[in-house]
């Protein structure tokens, strides 16, 4: 009796073990297709279409401007001395990526002149998504003075520090 009973649940584990491999192969290779075809009702033609349309497109290239510490403005009667310091990231693509590069020192020049006007009682209530909104106003300026194309589609900032 004993040996029926480890005989038995040897073949359920083997056919579990069968039956979970099935469904990964399944779902890996051509489930997603299956089940959108019976969802949907389409054809699963069109979803290669969709795969092959996103290969072409390229991932986005990270490039940073390190360290941009600036003294923040003195307010009246302020007798300490307050500093900010990020960095920045600039999201942009392969094919402006070299250009981007050429124009981190700019990047930098303008993030501090425009960082170092904040006085700290305005810096210390600000978002992380306002400081980044202000950073990209003024590249778009700057862009926009020189005639130039930005070569970069925003500026993220990945530290910040309000001291």
């Amino acid at each position: 009796m004993n040996k029926k009973v480890i005989i038995i649940f040897a073949a359920v584990a083997v056919l579990a073990a069968g039956v979970a491999g099935g469904a990964v192969w399944f779902m890996s290779k051509g489930g997603d297709e299956h089940a959108a075809e019976t969802k949907d009702g389409k054809d699963s033609k069109k979803k290669p279409a969709k795969k092959e349309e996103k290969k072409s497109e390229l991932p986005p290239k990270y490039l940073t401007v390190d360290k941009v510490v600036v003294m923040l403005k003195h307010e009246a009667g302020d007798n300490l001395t307050h500093y900010l310091s990020a960095d920045l990231v600039v999201a942009t693509d392969a094919k402006r990526e070299k250009e981007a590069k050429e124009t981190l020192p700019m990047l930098r020049s303008v993030a501090v002149k425009t960082l170092s006007n904040l006085p700290m009682a305005t810096a210390k209530l600000m978002t992380i998504d306002q400081f980044a909104g202000e950073l990209n106003k003024a590249f778009d300026h700057e862009f926009e003075e020189s005639g130039r194309e930005k070569p970069f589609d925003e500026v993220m900032l990945g530290k910040l520090i309000v001291e």
